[in-house]
């Protein structure tokens, strides 16, 4: 469904990644992980529009997408979370959540909006409240949120776990889950190695630009590496 081809990616001089090949399948859960300054947001950010690869293609469904504006790859079903919620914090809930679904010109609006506040309760509890005044876990159910009312095949989440309290992180995890099981296909960065795998069906690990180890979810928990470096473990 999604496949990034030999991609490299510069800031400025800085040869952020050298090459890397991954591919998302429909329906998977993928996890990328890696320590920071791996290249895991820089993945995102190309996949997305927001960065412009040097080399290589990013490809949705076989068609080339690498040269697209952002707001084009979205259209074509691709929704990025990004890492720190970026929320519209003069905005409510609802208003953060109506710009998600921004370039829609459907009439099924509504009823995905009921689908996110069944996701997360919380959201409509708050739904008239300025996001900027919500907790950060409330923010992270709202990024999610917001990405989903692009009705997306491919939601990208850029550590959705991250400066949560460990029950929230549980309950972002389960939702993460539940959204994948609803058919809406993940690629997942996340620094909870041993979260993101009891989740993933594969992952890739990226160490300073480069793909170093790929495999499925159990091959990559199993293995001596992702233990030591990632999982808290002796090889």
């Amino acid at each position: 469904m999604l496949e990034v081809q030999a991609v490299q990616v510069y800031y400025g001089e800085i040869h952020a990644l050298k090459g890397i090949s991954l591919q998302v399948g429909r329906g998977e859960i993928v996890a990328l992980l890696g320590n920071n300054g791996a290249g895991k947001t820089t993945t995102l950010k190309t996949i997305s529009g927001l960065l412009r690869p040097r080399v290589g293609q990013v490809l949705l469904e076989g068609l080339p997408i690498q040269e697209l504006p952002p707001h084009e790859i979205v259209a074509r079903g691709v929704a990025h979370a990004p890492e720190g919620r970026r929320m519209f914090n003069q905005l409510t809930v609802t208003e953060n959540l109506e710009m998600g679904a921004y370039l829609r010109s459907d009439g099924n609006i509504p009823e995905d909006m009921e689908r996110v506040f069944t996701l997360f309760p919380r959201l409509k509890e708050r739904s008239t409240q300025v996001a900027g005044t919500l907790s950060g876990g409330e923010q992270q159910m709202l990024a999610i949120a917001r990405a989903l009312m692009a009705r997306p095949r491919i939601l990208m989440l850029d550590e959705p776990s991250m400066g949560l309290a460990p029950i929230l992180v549980e309950q972002i995890f389960e939702t993460v889950e539940g959204i994948n099981r609803q058919g809406t296909t993940i690629l997942l960065v996340e620094q909870n190695a041993a979260m993101a795998l009891s989740i993933a069906h594969r992952g890739y690990v990226l160490e300073t630009g480069n793909i170093v180890l790929s495999g499925s979810a159990a091959e990559l928990t199993e293995h001596p590496d992702v233990r030591r470096a990632y999982l808290g473990e002796g090889a």
